[in-house]
């Protein structure tokens, strides 16, 4: 019985990738190739009830980084590029506030002033930019960001610059009775302003890197103010922490991008039973951006040595992904 479960598992895989030419409901058609028949043969496996590796819906959690796994990251983190729209606005509604050399070049929008600040000048642009304000005044402004900002190289607005392939993922997914989680490096209270419109996430499924905060109670009303200083980076080993933290359960899907990603994939494919690592590499560098080892966003060394050796899937967007941006309707 378990040699034709799985004769009929890998058949249901293959129609689906479209190798049988039948046409049956899709449920990744920006997908293309052995990665997309991979993730769809697992995802069938640990849902089929009564299979060999069934596992429950309460035990179907799967995990994502965000930056370069379900949007783009070049050339610099989009919440950075956020961060230097805010500084911007406030110099020019009080140019004392503007007081370094690091703030004066985000306000202008030189980056190359920026990233000659070092740490110690971004922390200072994120703190002007984030922190001394309200929850609610710090998500009002990265909403209107999202609403009304453009990339520099796309012209897309940034929630363009989401991938389509990764948002059939999500979706399959969910259909599947997964429950699907962001564990990323980015601010939380950043991601939480537009996970679920992006990507079918709601707020209390989205974990990132935090900032202190404070409760107060301002005219009357109860409010959380966010600091400056930081209370949890979500990042390396402490992704599979905070997946402790917040989710309780060691997921069975891990999908990241970078050398950052590692010990979340690492924790989560250690576990008993059935268990998938994903890794995002950037190779198409016409219809996005093509790097891997080198650099100072997106460094994937470790990955690419041991996916294999792991029996991770390395998802190669130039030939696994016939689409790149939800924006992109051409492509």
């Amino acid at each position: 019985m378990t040699y034709f479960r799985s004769i009929q598992t890998t058949c249901a895989a293959l129609l689906l990738t479209g190798i049988g030419g039948i046409g049956l409901a899709d449920p990744l058609p920006s997908w293309q190739g052995a990665s997309k028949g991979k993730i769809i043969t697992f995802v069938e496996a640990v849902s089929e009830v009564g299979g060999p590796e069934y596992v429950t819906p309460a035990d179907r959690i799967a995990v994502f980084d965000n930056d370069g796994t379900l949007w783009a990251e070049q050339p610099v983190y989009f919440q950075l590029f956020f961060a230097l729209d805010r500084v911007a606005k406030i110099g020019a509604e009080d140019p004392s506030k503007l007081t370094s050399d690091a703030l004066k070049a985000a306000a202008a929008g030189d980056m190359d002033g920026v990233l000659a600040g070092g740490k110690e000048g971004l922390i200072e642009i994120l703190a002007l930019s984030h922190a001394n304000q309200s929850l609610e005044a710090f998500s009002a402004d990265v909403a209107a960001w999202v609403a009304d900002a453009k990339h520099p190289t796309t012209g897309y607005g940034f929630d363009q610059m989401t991938y389509q392939p990764m948002v059939e993922l999500l979706s399959y997914l969910r259909d599947e009775g997964f429950k699907t989680y962001i564990v990323s490096g980015g601010g939380i209270d950043f991601m939480r302003v537009f996970a679920e419109d992006a990507y079918g996430i709601p707020s209390e499924q989205t974990i990132g890197s935090s900032l202190t905060s404070t409760y107060e109670v301002i005219d009357g009303v109860p409010t959380i103010m966010k600091g400056e200083t930081l209370f949890f980076n979500d990042d390396k080993g402490g992704k599979p922490v905070a997946i402790n933290h917040h989710i309780g359960k060691r997921p069975i899907i891990a999908v990241g991008n970078s050398d950052g990603d590692f010990e979340m994939l690492e924790y989560t494919t250690a576990g008993d039973g059935p268990r998938l690592g994903v890794y995002i590499h950037h190779t198409d560098a016409d219809r996005e951006w093509a790097y891997d080892r080198e650099g100072h966003i997106g460094v994937l060394n470790r990955g690419l040595d041991e996916a294999e050796i792991r029996g991770w899937v390395l998802v190669d967007m130039k030939d696994d992904w016939n689409r790149i941006f939800t924006g992109d309707s051409q492509q």
